[in-house]
């Protein structure tokens, strides 16, 4: 497991994502209990972001907890995503789990794609 003291400072995860997983892994009533997000090549910008349930973390995953929730995120999307917060907004358009990147220079307009 990668571990470091200032992990939370390498992607940070909102309290209402950690809530939201929280939530979702209720109603799943499955074995997967983390969040993975990844950054995955394509999308309108040149990059997007993937959520997905994982049940295993692997060696070199950096963990992020909050509120008994687990994010990981990989070495490689770690370079992109290194100061991030995700956050999960229920607002008037909609809810999702949404990305504050630091390192996205542009981003599509409903947010699930960034260039760097």
């Amino acid at each position: 497991m990668f571990a470091s003291d200032n992990s939370e400072s390498l992607v940070k995860l909102s309290e209402s994502a950690a809530d939201r997983i929280n939530v979702i892994v209720d109603e799943m009533k499955s074995d997967k209990k983390m969040l993975r997000v990844a950054v995955n090549g394509g999308g309108c910008s040149g990059f997007q972001y993937s959520f997905d349930l994982e049940d295993t973390q692997n060696p070199d995953d950096l963990a992020v907890s909050n509120k008994g929730a687990t994010l990981l995120v990989d070495q490689i999307s770690l370079m992109y995503l290194a100061g991030s917060e995700i956050d999960y907004v229920n607002d008037l358009i909609g809810a999702s789990f949404q990305i504050k990147n630091p390192n996205a220079t542009a981003s599509c307009s409903c947010g699930s794609s960034f260039a760097v």
